[in-house]
């Protein structure tokens, strides 16, 4: 069996700039990816807190030390700026590596400063 486990996610991040005319994707700072272990060109899932929008797109790496996170073509209608979203990454893995696996988290400030990084490891499954 293979299940899709969250691997990565930024949460209440602040969007800083929307660039309809982009051909797509979201441009987040290369420091928070490394963070969290998100590549560029990875598929990413976006809950927007202040509208409820969820939507997919991929990653572009911005400007180390930027905290940029500036949304892209069509997904740049779904955000306004200072909206507070949630960007997580997910991977595919046996049951067997789903139980010990550990997602990165990063808990962001309103400068899009890490003030936290957890270790989800609650959410891991445990079976005796």
């Amino acid at each position: 069996m293979i299940r899709t486990m969250m691997n990565g996610k930024i949460h209440r991040a602040r969007v800083t700039e929307v660039n309809l005319n982009y051909v797509g994707s979201i441009t987040i700072d290369q420091d928070i990816l490394d963070a969290v272990d998100i590549l560029p060109n990875e598929k990413v899932a976006i809950v927007n807190n202040n509208n409820g929008a969820r939507f997919e797109t991929y990653v572009i790496s911005g400007e180390r030390g930027s905290g940029v996170i500036c949304l892209n073509g069509a997904a740049a209608r779904l955000v306004q700026k200072d909206d507070i979203v949630i960007i997580m990454s997910y991977v595919t893995m046996t049951t067997d590596e789903a139980r010990v696996h550990v997602p990165k988290v990063a808990v962001m400030n309103e400068k899009n400063e890490i003030i936290e990084r957890l270790h989800e490891k609650e959410a891991t499954i445990i079976m005796s």
